[in-house]
């Protein structure tokens, strides 16, 4: 088992090792010279001296791309030439509120989800079933529905109607309430999808009929037995989807008013500050890449077959 994690570990080192490639190469392929690029709108006297000097211009092309590597081994993203910032301080004092956000989504997406799918599940007569047929039109609802529009609908009752919460801000946790549902309700939606249709499939299975037989009641039925077998497919995707989320927080964030790594993105490409939108890309690579080798590591305690293969 530890060298199957040990090697999860390494080939999401080769992921983070060619999207730092990738980017490094995006940026000599694209027209013109390097510093004209990286200084965008930008011409004040000596800027495009200290980019060359900066990212080593007048050196042969092995050169850099090794000084770039090395650099992103010390944490060094490069300067912020509009802000006039190192590009880490610039993402560093954003990158809380972003956490935030998206943690408190993720959270609350498992959690409807989870919810929803257990209680509605392999029931086919009743009140269940009537039951599934809402949540199944409510999924697919919040599943189609952008999340400007949600976010405008939840601002517009909950805001500007009945006044419960901020318009926009992060100042307390009243302020992360509606973007935190703006952003889970779509994961949610796909989530509880898919999370019903494995506990259908598992519902089929013998094994259900003979826990049934022993005795067992249906919520224990369903939380200890039937769900951890309809595991690996939704935590799959809820992975993909919560890492997702970063892409999400650009209009969420902007839409609050709310501070974060979102409205910064969206920032420095109006001004084609280049610098910040390179450390953007690197870091949704790896937020995906740290996601991703989490859940490989998890399959293995979820699936005890996975083990042994």
């Amino acid at each position: 088992m530890l060298k199957q994690i040990v090697t999860r570990v390494l080939t999401g080192g080769l992921v983070m090792w060619l999207a730092a490639t990738t980017a490094f190469l995006a940026i000599h392929a694209l027209p013109g010279r390097i510093e004209d690029v990286l200084a965008g709108d930008l011409a004040y006297p000596g800027l495009r001296e200290a980019i060359a000097a900066q990212w080593g211009l007048d050196h042969s092309l092995p050169w850099q791309y090794g000084e770039f590597l090395l650099r992103l081994a010390r944490g060094d993203l490069g300067t912020s030439f509009v802000m006039q910032q190192p590009v880490l301080a610039v993402l560093g004092s954003q990158l809380w509120p972003t956490i935030q956000l998206a943690c408190a989504a993720g959270l609350l997406a498992i959690v409807l989800a989870l919810l929803v799918a257990t209680s509605t599940a392999g029931v086919v007569a009743g009140r269940g079933a009537w039951a599934s047929r809402v949540a199944s039109a409510l999924e697919l609802l919040f599943t189609s529905s952008p999340v400007f529009w949600l976010g405008l609908l939840l601002l517009i009752v909950f805001s500007f109607h009945w006044r419960l919460f901020p318009v926009s801000g992060a100042a307390g946790w009243r302020s992360l309430v509606l973007p935190a549902i703006t952003l889970a309700l779509p994961t949610a939606g796909v989530l509880s999808q898919v999370m019903r249709e494995a506990l259908e499939s598992v519902f089929e299975r013998p094994f259900v009929t003979t826990v049934r037989a022993r005795g067992v009641s249906e919520l224990a039925l369903r939380t200890r037995h039937v769900l951890r077998h309809a595991l690996l497919p939704v935590v799959t995707l809820g992975g993909w989807l919560i890492g997702g989320l970063l892409g999400g927080a650009v209009i969420t964030e902007k839409m609050f008013g709310r501070p974060g790594i979102g409205s910064v993105t969206l920032t420095a490409v109006t001004s084609q500050d280049v610098p910040v939108v390179l450390a953007v890309v690197l870091l949704a690579a790896f937020v995906h890449v740290a996601i991703s080798t989490l859940l490989d590591v998890l399959y293995l305690f979820i699936d005890p077959r996975l083990r042994a293969s």
